[in-house]
């Protein structure tokens, strides 16, 4: 066969195949793509909240420091050291010591205040003695005088009536005068006495105060009041203090000893599903440390008020679940994974979230109707993470499909009629 015949019979020859080939890759393509049905589930169904939480005892006795810091205008107090969380006390053992350098400050202003207070009542002293020593050489004197105008009363009586008249006025003149002195010399003595009390008694004040300083110096070690596992405390925003932060003089806890009989699981809930919180609502409580460990609760509070809490995104509620058991596997700031158990429904006929699918407000369902596809309304109940109930619009046995449907043109839209029947 000639070279030229060859080529003119090979190219269309390959043309064809390449064509054949196009088609068979795209009939494969089409084939490939299939839809995926279920049918509605009838059993129980339930509706919770699932949140993570931390164990913590429901009531324990605080380990304070120093009580009173505040009258001495000291507000907070830093923790030199404090034994490792987790360490078994018993009572009388040490816990932490706080910094005593701003309360030896005001040990020592105090000193130099009582030293101050000693100088004024010896100065009051000294003051007192002067000033009655002088009235009474001035009682002496008067005295004297009195004793004097008496003599020249009794002389003047060989004397003219003026005389004697004069004589008599200048000794009743000197009675009363020293009269009035006596009364002041009195009123001078109560009043060196009650000046004296005053600065005594302030003397007193400073000493007292310096005696309730190094009193409260002294709990600046902080020691255990019972036995028990030391647990540090939380800060406002959940994180547990440390050596080399400070505790407030308006609550000076620097540890807690907890009750283990009775523990709580302490959880925040979102701000959409608090709603669905109730006090009451039974809970399931895992423990991530025990994974087969599986507990029950209760919840005993709800805050009403959210919070902006560290690693969340939006405002948050707090919510206390009391557990049920006790166990000795129980810890405080174990981590806990909580299901609130919101409702329950039984003989509940549900499908996949991804069966539902809404349009202009209305809810709706793709269904098989025979080898045709159907655009079915649904009226939803309850529902959950996973599931949704169907009160109206499909029964158990409808097809259902998972995904939208590989064509879906021309599809027939099923309303329910207001009394529940297609």
């Amino acid at each position: 066969i000639p070279l030229s015949m060859k080529k003119r019979i090979l190219i269309p020859g390959a043309f064809v195949v390449l064509l054949l080939a196009l088609w068979l890759f795209n009939r494969s393509e089409a084939t490939n793509f299939v839809d995926l049905y279920t049918t509605p589930r009838v059993g129980s169904f339930e509706v919770d909240v699932t949140t993570t939480g931390e164990l913590r005892a429901k009531n324990s006795v605080e380990i304070k420091g120093p009580q009173g810091a505040r009258d001495f205008r000291v507000n907070n107090m830093r923790i030199q050291r404090l034994i490792p969380e987790g360490s078994l006390v018993k009572q009388g053992d040490f816990v932490a010591e706080l910094d005593r350098s701003e309360i030896m400050g005001k040990l020592q202003d105090a000193q130099l205040d009582v030293q101050s207070a000693e100088s004024q009542v010896i100065q009051a002293q000294l003051d007192t003695t002067l000033t009655l020593s002088q009235a009474r050489d001035n009682l002496i004197n008067l005295r004297f005088a009195l004793e004097e105008r008496q003599i020249e009363v009794d002389q003047s009586k060989y004397e003219s009536p003026a005389v004697q008249r004069q004589a008599e006025i200048e000794l009743d003149r000197a009675r009363r005068q020293l009269a009035q002195e006596t009364k002041n010399y009195q009123t001078k003595v109560k009043q060196s006495d009650a000046q004296l009390r005053e600065v005594e008694t302030e003397l007193q004040k400073k000493r007292n105060e310096i005696v309730k300083i190094r009193e409260l110096m002294s709990q600046f070690t902080v020691y255990a009041p019972d036995q028990g596992m030391i647990i540090y405390r939380r800060n406002w925003d959940g994180s547990k203090i440390t050596e080399g932060e400070q505790i407030s003089a308006w609550s000076p806890v620097v540890a807690e000893l907890p009750d283990f009989t009775v523990m709580e699981s302490v959880t925040y809930v979102n701000e959409v599903d608090i709603q669905k919180i109730e006090l009451g609502q039974l809970v399931q409580v895992g423990l991530d440390a025990v994974p087969d460990k599986m507990l029950t609760g209760i919840v005993t509070d709800v805050a009403n008020i959210g919070e902006q809490r560290k690693n969340y995104d939006s405002k948050v509620f707090e919510v206390v679940i009391e557990i049920n058991e006790s166990d000795s596997l129980l810890r405080p700031a174990m981590t806990t994974s909580n299901r609130i158990k919101i409702a329950s429904v039984e003989n509940a006929l549900a499908v996949p979230l991804e069966t539902i699918h809404a349009q202009d407000s209305l809810t709706f369902v793709y269904k098989r109707d025979g080898l045709d596809v159907v655009l079915q309304e649904v009226e939803l109940g309850l529902v959950n993470e996973n599931e949704a109930i169907i009160k109206k619009g499909i029964s158990e046995d409808d097809e259902l499909y998972l995904s939208l449907p590989s064509d879906t043109t021309g599809i027939k839209r099923i309303r329910i009629s207001p009394d529940g029947v297609k």
